[in-house]
């Protein structure tokens, strides 16, 4: 054997993680934005989170030694103090609660209805309905605003409508009473029961919670639905175009009709556009402001008023800043919540035995006494 064959072939090890250098200009190419985003994003939401904890007035630098360190002051102020901040977060928070329950499931409805209607292929002139769908998503939401209290007014397009029908349409923007107590006033209830009544939640009595949103925040409600429904529509027809069409035919051959096709096929493929759907929905909810701000500044009676607009009035219209920046925070953690749960809702959940079962191919062996009888025959 000589020293050549003897020798044992040398084998290159595959280089583990980056080559050299490639972390470095990783890192050059990234540091614009990176500056860009500490300037602009991280270091103000620290300032401002700051400010949270402090007694700032406005005036000077947050961080000047004249501004005192107050701790959780301004966060109780609005949580547990029970005075008017306290009540008025929480009819806050109450309004847009309402806001965001019928919002989010309407927009993302009718968003999948008009995806699903314009993506069908035996429909003519698809370029142009989905055009006219979207048009509303990419107006000016001020431009909208001033065009739904026109059409809202007390001698609005709406209530013209409602009359033709026999209805006495109300004044819209200007009453603050809750559709849900209104429904139940209809029928003799007037009054909730004593547990309702008598026990309250920052500030609120539990049944003023359930009085639903007034007459006014359900215009805005309408609108919010009107004008975002497009944007939506567009994300699921993205999400339907890439699609496979083999699982809808053999659904076909097996005999399933449309609503079955579409529950158990086309709306779980859908799952990771309807997250995205219904998250950014909650987030626009929660951060609703420029409507209120120009349509009715949390009037009537503060029926409208939400955290983001109560954040904005206090910090700079009471120049209570400390206040308005714990509102901030709070409503931000609020999303984070939402967000996080319906995340968790829906995740992709393993199959159960039951239904595992159901598709195992099951293998029958032949008794022992079957090759005896082979055998005798």
């Amino acid at each position: 054997m000589t020293a050549a064959t003897s020798a044992s072939p040398r084998v290159r090890r595959p280089q583990q993680g980056l080559r050299r250098g490639e972390a470095l200009a990783g890192w050059i190419f990234t540091l614009p934005v990176l500056i860009i985003l500490g300037v602009f994003l991280l270091i103000p939401v620290l300032m401002a989170l700051w400010v949270s904890f402090s007694d700032w007035s406005g005036r000077g630098s947050p961080l000047s030694p004249n501004v005192q360190f107050v701790g959780l002051e301004n966060y109780a102020a609005i949580t547990v103090d029970g005075g008017l901040p306290t009540r008025d977060f929480g009819t806050a928070l109450r309004n847009n609660a309402w806001y965001v329950l019928l919002v989010v499931p309407l927009q993302t409805a009718l968003a999948l209805f008009l995806a699903v209607l314009v993506n069908r292929a035996i429909l003519k002139g698809r370029g142009l309905f989905r055009t006219a769908f979207y048009f509303p998503s990419v107006t000016s939401s001020v431009a909208i605003t001033v065009l739904w209290l026109f059409l809202f007014s007390a001698t609005g397009v709406v209530n013209e409508i409602l009359s033709w029908l026999g209805l006495n349409g109300p004044n819209w923007f200007q009453n603050p009473s809750g559709i849900i107590h209104n429904a139940l006033a209809s029928v003799g209830i007037t009054t909730g029961p004593a547990f309702l009544t008598e026990n309250d939640f920052l500030g609120l009595s539990w049944w003023d919670w359930l009085s639903g949103p007034s007459v006014a925040m359900s215009a805005f409600i309408l609108m919010a639905v009107f004008t975002t429904s497009g944007t939506f529509m567009l994300l699921f027809i993205a999400a339907l175009q890439n699609l496979s069409g083999e699982v809808q035919e053999a659904a076909m051959m097996d005999g399933a009709n449309g609503w079955q096709r579409f529950w158990r096929i086309t709306l779980p493929q859908l799952r990771p556009t309807l997250f995205t759907v219904l998250t950014l929905g909650l987030i626009g909810c929660w951060q609703v402001f420029d409507q209120i701000y120009t349509g009715t500044q949390g009037g009537p009676a503060k029926t409208t008023m939400t955290p983001a607009y109560l954040s904005y009035s206090s910090a700079f219209l009471d120049q209570d800043w400390g206040r308005g920046a714990a509102i901030a925070f709070i409503l931000f953690a609020i999303v984070i919540v939402f967000a996080t749960f319906q995340r968790w809702v829906l995740r992709d959940r393993p199959v159960s035995k039951r239904r595992i079962r159901q598709y195992q191919v099951v293998t029958r062996h032949p008794s022992p006494a079957a090759p005896e009888k082979e055998a005798t025959r």
